[in-house]
């Protein structure tokens, strides 16, 4: 039998499971979702900088790019109907993921996976065969609704159905696959960029088909998880399943968890209110500010506009998506690293020594484009123009091995049971929303700021670096359910939100 080999007995807390090849199965299929993801965040920024694209879709935009002179290095690309174009996609998922939270708990993971597959499909038909601005920007909102369903219960899908001892590996899964789809969009535009006859990029969107029909399709093959299954009563069936995963028939333990666990949850009426709750204010406070810093390292502007950045600094279109696949490349890499790091040396490390390296990498970028782009004219030399590149290729690759993984694993580790789903959707939409303004806002801001652009994003490494030092505990090898008392009330400050539970006068008496 496949997989029988790592069948391990069952430790403390550690339920009886072999890894079995559904489960292996389970999981690759279900991350192909982060694949989707990262395909179209990385496919618009290559799209957006082919000429027969803005030609037909942004004739504005197009004359500026071609007319020497006329426009400032900076400004080329500022208009506001191509970053809708971009960010349309993050607000539709922003809106989507209140839906998906409510499909997750009623129809469960997999039929919401399902749901995200067919967005997916007709959102990349409607991009394909665009012939006017409002159905790429349908296309793109649809192709949000789908990452809204998908950010949604991918995540919970995986950490539901992994075995305990491998759950924070497959985890970054999904954020390991988010940066495959980027470097994957990445190189084919720089292979459609080449085809002549001006519809490279019909074909850029249109084989964003693969990964959409691999999640559909896929959805309808894998099980439901357990979890889900018993949270919506049917018991029966989720041992069942249960039995399949494990690839043993003793599956009491985990089983009687599960229900008990569900039964907890279940007895919470108002998910969001219980939210907001004393005793989950620090993982609250720490959910919302580490999506909003992840926005405000400046990643998701330096991922998506790469191809039109290095334009900016003058180098050649075909030159500037080289270069954007080699950052895909370190964004890969580094996220490989970080599964290896996160648990040997911990989450405040990698976060910490990440802070400086990203405040180092852009002040460098800020100085030599300070210096050397001006409006009308950039000399960046060829050794300069080296010396960008690695920049960005540092900060991409401190990032990928902090804040980019850690932004959604810690907050999925240190909410309690009850809140957990709802603290999962707040995470998203706080994420999205704040991935929209960036996507929104950004070439504006290089357009008006310059290059002081970079120059506020490293203040807000410096901000968020001090954040850290002061507010973040390590959560390293520390059970979920034993979080409470070895992290929370531990901590200098946030161990003032855990005496009141607010069925215990006695705690506050004490206070």
């Amino acid at each position: 039998m496949a997989g029988g080999g790592f069948g391990a007995a069952s430790g403390g807390g550690d339920f009886e499971a072999k890894i079995t090849p559904l489960v292996i199965m389970s999981c690759i299929m279900a991350a192909s979702g982060g694949l989707m993801f990262g395909y179209d965040v990385g496919i618009s920024g290559g799209v957006t900088s082919m000429p027969p694209f803005l030609k037909q879709f942004f004739p504005v935009v197009y004359k500026k790019t071609q007319e020497t002179g006329l426009e400032s290095n900076y400004c080329k690309y500022d208009n506001q109907g191509l970053q809708l174009f971009t960010s349309s996609l993050y607000l539709a998922a922003l809106i989507a993921t209140f839906f998906a939270s409510y499909t997750t708990r009623v129809l469960g993971r997999k039929l919401t996976m399902f749901i995200a597959g067919v967005f997916f499909v007709v959102g990349t038909v409607f991009n394909a065969a665009a012939v006017n601005l409002a159905m790429l920007i349908i296309g793109r909102i649809l192709l949000g609704c789908g990452v809204g369903f998908a950010n949604q219960a991918v995540p919970l899908f995986l950490s539901e159905i992994a075995p305990t001892r491998i759950r924070g590996a497959l985890n970054i899964l999904f954020q390991l696959n988010i940066t495959i789809g980027i470097l994957f969009a990445n190189l084919i535009n720089y292979g459609t960029a080449k085809i002549e006859g001006g519809y490279g990029w019909r074909v850029s969107l249109g084989l964003a088909g693969i990964p959409a029909g691999l999640l559909t399709v896929g959805s309808l093959i894998v099980v439901d998880t357990p979890n889900s299954l018993i949270e919506r009563g049917k018991l029966e069936e989720g041992k069942a399943v249960l039995k399949r995963i494990r690839g043993v028939d003793n599956v009491d333990p985990e089983f009687l968890e599960i229900v008990e666990a569900s039964r907890v949850a279940q007895e919470v009426k108002h998910p969001f209110r219980n939210l907001l709750k004393r005793r989950n204010r620090p993982q609250l406070v720490i959910a919302i500010w580490m999506q909003i810093f992840q926005q405000f390292t400046g990643i998701n502007a330096i991922m998506f506009y790469a191809p039109v950045l290095f334009q900016t600094l003058g180098f050649k279109s075909d030159a500037s998506l080289y270069s954007a696949v080699i950052t895909g490349a370190v964004n890969v890499l580094s996220t490989v690293v970080s599964i290896y790091f996160v648990d040997r040396a911990g989450r405040r490390v990698l976060l910490l020594e990440a802070g400086v390296q990203m405040f180092l990498s852009q002040m460098v970028v800020a100085i030599i484009m300070g210096l050397k782009v001006k409006d009308h004219s950039n000399n960046l030399g060829h050794g300069l123009a080296i010396i960008v590149v690695v920049m960005v290729c540092s900060f991409v690759s401190s990032f990928a091995w902090s804040w980019g993984p850690l932004g959604w694993l810690i907050p999925s580790e240190t909410f309690p049971l009850e809140a957990r789903s709802a603290g999962q959707s707040v995470a998203v939409c706080t994420n999205m929303l704040f991935t929209f303004i960036i996507a929104q806002a950004f070439l504006s801001m290089l357009c008006n700021m310059k290059f002081a652009i970079f120059l506020f994003f490293t203040f807000w490494v410096f901000v968020m670096t001090i954040f850290v030092v002061v507010l973040i505990p390590e959560t390293k090898g520390v059970p979920i359910e034993e979080m409470t008392e070895r992290v929370w009330k531990q901590h200098w400050f946030w161990k003032r939100f855990m005496d009141d539970f607010e069925d215990d006068p006695k705690g506050k008496l004490h206070a």
